[in-house]
C-alpha cells in the first residue's frame, strides 16, 4: 500500500513549539546553496564584537540560532530551479538577545556577498538612537580587522559603508517617509520593526522597499524585532499576522517570507501562571548564557517588571514577547496577577480534606456548550489558609459546539482535570454527590450552607444531593452578577497575602487567564458573557465557594470520621 502525504507549504513549521521546547530554532528547514552558505558563515564568523571585552569573534560569541537564520536568508536555493527562495525574513526575538549587533553583522555579510555593482542596501532603525547604534556596531567591526578596512570604505558623516570592489553601499538611516528616494535597494534590514507600527506612512514605505523584489536584481528584506510594548498596530500587526500564517501553513503554497518567531503559543500567552514560571523563560531566549544572564534578568523582573500591572505588561512584552492583549488583558481579573504564586502543586484533594478544619463546595452548572465546575475549598486547621481544588465535566458535544477551544479542552481531559461525558445527569452528578459525601463523612461539612451554587440550571444536581440524604439547609443558592462582587475582590487579596492557595491545576490556570471583568456601578463582575467563548466555569465555582467560606463556617464533625481517615491512610 502506498501512503501519500501532502507536502507542507513552503516555510510552514507546524512543530515550531516542539522545536522551541527542544532548544532548536523555530523555523522550517530551508534548502541551501552549500558554497554560498559556507562563504557567508566564514565571513560572519570572523567579525568581532566591538563593545565586548576582548572583542570575541562571532564564531565564539554568536549562538547557532542566528547563524541558521543568516545562512537561510543569504544562501537559500531551490534545488530544482536554483533560484533563491527566502526573499523576506521576519525574526521576532526578545530583548537583549543581541538583535542590533547581529543585524549589523548580517548586513555587513550581505554587503560582502553581493555582486550587484553600484547597488544600494539599507539598514533602517526606527529612531536615531537605534540607527546610530547599528552603524556604530558595523563600523566597529570593520575597524577591528585590517582586512575589512581594505574591503570596505566607511563614511562616518553619512553613515554609509561601501564595498570597494563593487561600489555597492549600505546606508544606515533613521526611518522617515522620504527614506526611499527612487533607488530600489537590493537588500533592506529593519531593526525593531514593531516601532514602525506606531509611525504614519510606514505601509507606503514598505511597499516601495518591496518594489525591489520584482526587479531583475531582486530585493531582499530582513526584519528583526521584539514584540511591541503596545497592542500590535499598523505595519507591525499585518507583518506579524502574515508571519504566523506562513509558519502555520495558512499563507498559500509558496510564500517568500521565512518566519522565525520566538513566542509562546497563544493559549500559553493567555495562561499567566505558565509564563510567570521563570523556568519557562529560557524557551524564548536563544542567547541565554551569552548576552543574557539569567539571574540579572530575574532580578530585573523582580525590581522593575513586577512592581505594577502596567510595568509588568511592558516588561513581558519586551523580554518574553508576550503580545499585549493576549498575556495581560486590560480588563483581566486582578487575581490573575497573583494566581501563579499561590500554586502548591503537591496539594491534592485528599490533603485538603485531611488538613482542613472545615470544607465547603462551590458548583457552577452550564448547558451543553459549557463546563460544569466544582470547587472544594478547605480552611487549614492551623494556618487558616483557604485551600482550593477543582474538577470539571462537559458534555462531549462541546468539542463540536466550541471548536475554537476544542484543543484546550482535549488537553485538559488528558491532564485528568476535565471529564467528557455523554450524559451530565447520569455521569457527572453521581461524582459530585460522591465528593460532597466524602466531605460529610470526614466531618468537614458545616452545619448548613456547605454547598453553594448558581441557582440557574442546577435542578438535577440538587435532586441528586437530596436523594443522597443532603438536606436543603446544606445547599445555598449563591446570587451571581454584582452580588458576587465580594468574592471577586476578596480572592485577589488572599492570593496576594498567601492566605489562599491552590493545587496548581492547569484547568484553573486556563480559566483564570480567560476571566475578564466589567465595572457595574461600584461593583466589579466576572461573567461568562464578558469572557466570551473562553470558559471560566470552575473559577465561578470557586467564587461561590469563597462566598460560603467568607461566612466563617464551623464543621459539625460526625461520628465515624476517624474511620474515614484510617481508611484513607490504608488506601494510600
Amino acid at each position: 500500500m502506498v501512503i501519500v502525504t501532502e507536502a507542507l507549504p513552503r516555510f510552514a513549521c507546524p512543530d515550531w513549539w516542539a522545536k522551541l521546547k527542544a532548544g532548536e530554532t523555530p523555523m522550517a528547514d530551508v534548502p541551501l546553496n552549500a558554497d554560498k552558505a559556507a562563504k557567508a558563515l566564514a565571513f560572519f564568523n570572523r567579525l568581532r564584537l566591538p563593545d565586548v571585552p576582548g572583542n570575541p569573534t562571532m564564531r565564539e560569541a554568536c549562538g547557532d540560532w542566528f547563524k541558521e537564520v543568516l545562512v537561510a536568508f543569504l544562501a537559500s536555493e531551490d534545488p530544482e530551479t536554483l533560484e533563491r527562495t527566502v526573499w523576506e525574513c521576519l525574526c521576532m526575538v526578545p530583548k537583549k538577545n543581541s538583535k542590533s549587533t547581529y543585524t549589523a553583522a548580517l548586513a555587513l555579510t550581505a554587503l560582502y556577498l553581493c555582486e550587484v555593482p553600484n547597488g544600494q542596501m539599507l539598514l533602517i532603525g526606527p529612531s536615531q538612537n537605534i540607527s546610530a547604534r547599528c552603524f556604530a556596531q558595523a563600523q566597529g567591526m570593520i575597524r577591528l580587522d585590517a582586512d575589512l578596512k581594505r574591503i570596505f570604505s566607511v563614511q562616518d558623516h553619512t553613515k554609509t559603508i561601501t564595498r570597494v570592489k563593487t561600489g555597492t553601499h549600505l546606508d544606515v538611516k533613521t526611518f522617515d517617509t522620504s527614506i526611499i528616494t527612487g533607488e530600489i535597494p537590493v537588500a533592506t534590514f529593519i531593526d525593531e520593526l514593531h516601532e514602525l507600527g506606531k509611525k504614519a506612512g510606514a505601509i507606503q514605505v514598505m511597499q516601495q522597499i518591496r518594489g525591489g523584489g520584482i526587479t531583475m536584481n531582486g530585493g531582499q528584506l530582513m526584519m528583526i524585532t521584539t514584540q511591541s510594548d503596545k497592542r500590535p498596530a499598523g505595519i507591525w500587526k499585518s507583518e506579524l499576522q502574515k508571519a504566523r500564517a506562513v509558519r502555520d501553513g495558512k499563507a498559500g503554497l509558496a510564500p517568500i517570507m521565512l518566519p522565525v518567531l520566538y513566542e509562546f503559543p497563544e493559549k500559553l500567552q493567555k495562561m499567566e501562571a505558565f509564563w510567570r514560571k521563570r523556568e519557562n523563560w529560557g524557551l524564548l531566549l536563544p542567547n541565554l548564557g551569552r548576552s543574557i544572564n539569567r539571574q540579572r534578568l530575574e532580578d530585573d523582573y523582580t525590581n522593575n517588571g513586577s512592581i505594577s500591572p502596567e510595568a509588568e505588561q511592558v516588561w513581558v512584552s519586551q523580554h518574553l514577547n508576550i503580545e499585549i492583549g493576549l498575556g495581560l488583558h486590560d480588563d483581566r481579573w486582578v487575581g490573575a496577577d497573583y494566581w501563579g504564586k499561590a500554586a502548591r502543586e503537591v496539594l491534592t484533594l485528599d490533603e485538603i480534606i485531611r488538613t482542613s478544619e472545615v470544607c465547603v463546595v462551590g458548583i457552577d452548572g452550564g448547558g451543553l456548550d459549557d463546563l460544569l465546575g466544582l470547587c472544594v475549598m478547605g480552611r487549614h486547621a492551623e494556618t487558616k489558609a483557604w485551600q482550593v481544588w477543582v474538577k470539571a465535566w462537559a458534555d462531549r458535544d462541546v468539542l463540536a459546539l466550541r471548536k475554537s477551544i476544542a484543543t484546550e479542552l482535549e488537553e485538559l481531559v488528558a491532564a485528568g482535570e476535565l471529564e467528557l461525558v455523554d450524559n451530565i445527569e447520569a455521569e457527572a452528578n453521581p461524582e459530585i454527590v460522591d465528593i460532597c459525601s466524602r466531605l460529610k463523612l470526614a466531618g468537614r461539612m458545616p452545619e448548613q450552607d456547605g454547598i453553594g451554587m448558581d441557582p440557574e440550571g442546577v435542578g438535577s444536581i440538587i435532586d441528586a444531593l437530596t436523594e443522597a440524604s443532603f438536606r436543603i439547609e446544606d445547599i445555598r443558592p449563591v446570587s451571581q452578577g454584582y452580588k458576587l462582587n465580594a468574592a471577586i475582590k476578596m480572592a485577589p487579596v488572599k492570593l496576594k497575602n498567601g492566605s489562599m492557595i491552590h493545587c496548581g491545576q492547569r484547568i484553573m490556570d486556563w480559566c483564570v487567564g480567560n476571566a475578564k471583568t466589567e465595572a457595574r456601578g461600584n461593583a466589579v463582575i466576572v461573567t461568562k458573557a464578558v469572557s466570551g467563548s473562553a470558559k471560566i466555569d470552575p473559577l465561578m465555582a470557586m467564587f461561590n465557594a469563597v462566598m460560603l467560606m467568607s461566612w466563617n463556617p464551623i464543621a459539625t464533625g460526625v461520628a465515624g470520621s476517624d474511620d474515614y481517615f484510617a481508611a484513607l491512610e490504608a488506601s494510600s
